[in-house]
């Protein structure tokens, strides 16, 4: 019996790695601010103020600056970090989780008896190859 996949010789499907994701309970709370708040944007504080939690905002509520880039999308909401920030965390990916405990007191989740948590692992070196490849690191 041929149990081979009909998609073919040579047919590999290219690999992508997202530089951020999110666990099934940061998406659950995603949606429910979704739905509370209309479009979100998250960005990764560099240290100040609320420590270096993910924030999280209204969609263009937080001004971005030329030093800040787009990582990836949680939930379907934009992730931005800061250069100097990035600098540090660009071999790792950031797993956003949630934990209880108030959240920053800019975020939005702040009065919901949860906060967004950052959590990384170090990107593999087939991972990494493929950032540089594409031009992400």
């Amino acid at each position: 019996m041929d149990t081979t996949p009909e998609s073919g010789a040579g047919n590999v499907e290219p690999r992508t790695v997202e530089q951020v994701t999110a666990t099934p309970a940061a998406l659950e709370l995603i949606d429910k601010l979704k739905t509370a708040h209309g479009d979100l944007m998250f960005h990764q504080s560099g240290g100040c103020c609320d420590g270096s939690a993910p924030m999280c905002f209204a969609a263009g509520e937080f001004v971005l600056g030329d030093a800040d880039r787009l990582l990836g999308h949680i939930g379907g909401m934009p992730f931005y970090i800061g250069q100097a920030q990035y600098a540090y965390w660009k071999h790792t990916q950031l797993i956003i989780d949630v934990v209880p405990g108030r959240g920053g007191m800019f975020s939005l989740e702040g009065s919901t008896g949860f906060r967004f948590l950052t959590r990384s692992r170090l990107f593999d070196d087939a991972e990494w190859s493929i950032l540089e490849q594409d031009g992400r690191v």
